[in-house]
């Protein structure tokens, strides 16, 4: 069975910093794109950025410049570094993994439970 737990929410102030990390674990052979939505209620969930395998990154234009998302394949995690924080980053922070369990090339999307990110003005 495969988990996919994020890390490192809480409470900052607007121009501040945080990290979050995210960790899969469970039956791994291979794990193709990682990434990171964020969602706040009554709004549909938005990519903030992704990773490929092989470190190929895309962001939303709107944090683009402020956040840096990074991974370690050996440690199958995932990390989203967010700096110059702004109050309309206050959202739920949800990491997804695409995660070959077997070796067969079928690959499933996993959702972690989310971390919550509160950045006040």
């Amino acid at each position: 069975q495969v988990q996919v737990v994020e890390s490192g929410g809480g409470l900052v102030q607007a121009g501040g910093s945080l990290r979050l990390s995210c960790a899969a674990s469970g039956s791994i052979f291979s794990i193709a794109d990682m990434g990171w939505y964020r969602q706040v209620p009554g709004k549909e969930r938005e990519l903030v950025a992704v990773i490929s395998s092989g470190g190929s990154t895309n962001y939303a234009d709107s944090v683009k410049g402020r956040f840096t998302i990074s991974r370690d394949n050996a440690k199958n995690t995932v990390s989203l570094q967010m700096n110059s924080l702004k109050p309309e980053d206050t959202a739920t922070y949800y990491c997804t993994a695409d995660i070959d369990a077997y070796g067969g090339r079928y690959y499933v999307n996993y959702w972690g439970k989310g971390t919550l990110v509160t950045v006040s003005s």
